[in-house]
């Protein structure tokens, strides 16, 4: 079998867990811990017993907040609303460089307070990370150890992103001391200071969650007839035409979505959709019964759309198909895509996607998946994080 592979992994684990060196981490997060499963949750639960974690979410409005601390394993969580909270159509009076310092301030004051309260305070032990590129200008005067930065996504090509947020996000970079980022393209897109190394780190998956045979089938999918296509993800990313287009010409299937939508109501803005008999949306699914619904599709889809902003994306969904065993078919938006190509049916366009349907539908190479995911595991990929972490962390001291 081909071999796969994105990173040279450490060999040295236990160092990692015998570090006597005490490290307080603030993370400052584009999104929040509960909303969906996502790299940084994935990680951070990782990290060794000699790490404490704290993780700034930002406000969103409708869903579930934290305004005093929870822990999830060794990580506090605590909701702290701030410039991303505003809505910029409204947020335009943002633009004044005066009254979006004033705006600010109460988020700042919030922040500092549970930094304080929490016990990450003192700045001899303190690490930034940084992937809520709204905090940058904040996060590059808050006195620490070391600073890094994040690069899971292409920040700046989110939609409707203010005109100074790229500011903020040069401010940062001018001050980390390291970088990790989850593809090549996303690291050659980024104005990274000559001095500053770049780690490429990419996504990953518990194999054993989404290998782990589940053999009662979720209630809702035992009540659908043919052959189940099941996308798990958020649904900002959806092609939606591709999915349409697909329900159409293969009417005796079931489309099924699972996942949240960063959009409100999102569901019920999908005419097209909402009218397609064979097309079902379940919401978000919990991460830990989510293996049990995966297992059970026939076909596991990824009809994302091709942009700049999915180009330099490393997706977990792939490995998280590919563990459960599942055929798999997607269009070729990025980089990790083509890479599984060995495992996993690519479109370079719809009408192929939409042909390639049965053919992917057919697919047994079920051990050859498995293997391939087994080799992305979020064990090796939070011990990178840390050894990197800590290396760097050391180099500041000298």
């Amino acid at each position: 079998m081909k071999k796969y592979k994105f990173m040279n992994l450490p060999s040295d684990r236990g160092a990692l867990r015998n570090s006597p060196d005490r490290f307080r981490l603030v993370w400052f997060s584009e999104i929040q811990w509960d909303f969906l499963s996502t790299r940084k949750q994935r990680l951070l639960c990782r990290f060794p017993d000699n790490w404490k974690i704290l993780f700034i979410e930002p406000f969103a409005l409708g869903r579930r907040h934290h305004w005093l601390p929870v822990k999830r394993g060794r990580v506090w969580v605590v909701s702290v609303p701030f410039l991303k909270s505003v809505p910029f159509r409204i947020g335009r009076l943002l633009d004044i460089p005066l009254l979006r310092a004033l705006l600010s301030l109460p988020g700042i004051v919030l922040m500092f307070f549970w930094v304080a309260v929490l016990g990450f305070a003192t700045s001899h032990n303190r690490l930034i990370g940084l992937s809520n590129i709204y905090w940058g200008r904040v996060a590059a005067l808050l006195p620490c150890r070391l600073r890094f930065y994040d690069a899971n996504d292409d920040h700046l090509a989110f939609p409707d992103n203010p005109q100074w947020l790229k500011d903020y996000l040069d401010r940062y970079l001018s001050k980390v001391d390291l970088i990790f980022s989850v593809s090549r393209e996303l690291t050659c897109s980024l104005k990274v200071p000559p001095r500053v190394r770049t780690v490429e780190l990419g996504n990953g998956v518990e194999f054993s969650h989404f290998a782990a045979p589940c053999h009662e089938k979720p209630v809702a999918l035992s009540r659908l007839k043919g052959p189940i296509l099941g996308y798990a993800g958020a649904m900002d990313w959806l092609d939606t035409s591709l999915v349409a287009a697909t329900a159409h010409a293969w009417p005796d299937c079931e489309i099924v979505l699972l996942g949240p939508a960063y959009e409100r109501e999102w569901w019920k803005k999908q005419d097209a959709l909402n009218a397609l008999p064979n097309v079902s949306y379940f919401g978000k699914i919990e991460y830990s019964e989510l293996p049990a619904w995966v297992q059970h599709f026939d076909l596991a889809l990824m009809p994302l759309l091709t942009s700049k902003l999915k180009k330099v994306s490393h997706p977990n969904k792939l490995y998280e198909y590919t563990a459960a065993g599942v055929p798999v078919l997607s269009m070729n938006y990025c980089s990790a895509v083509e890479r599984a190509r060995g495992v996993v049916h690519v479109a370079a366009s719809q009408e192929e996607f939409i042909r390639m349907v049965p053919v992917a539908l057919a697919d047994l190479r079920r051990d050859e998946r498995q293997a391939f995911a087994r080799q992305y595991s979020w064990d090796e990929l939070a011990a990178t994080m840390v050894q990197e972490l800590q290396k760097a962390s050391r180099e500041m001291n000298h």
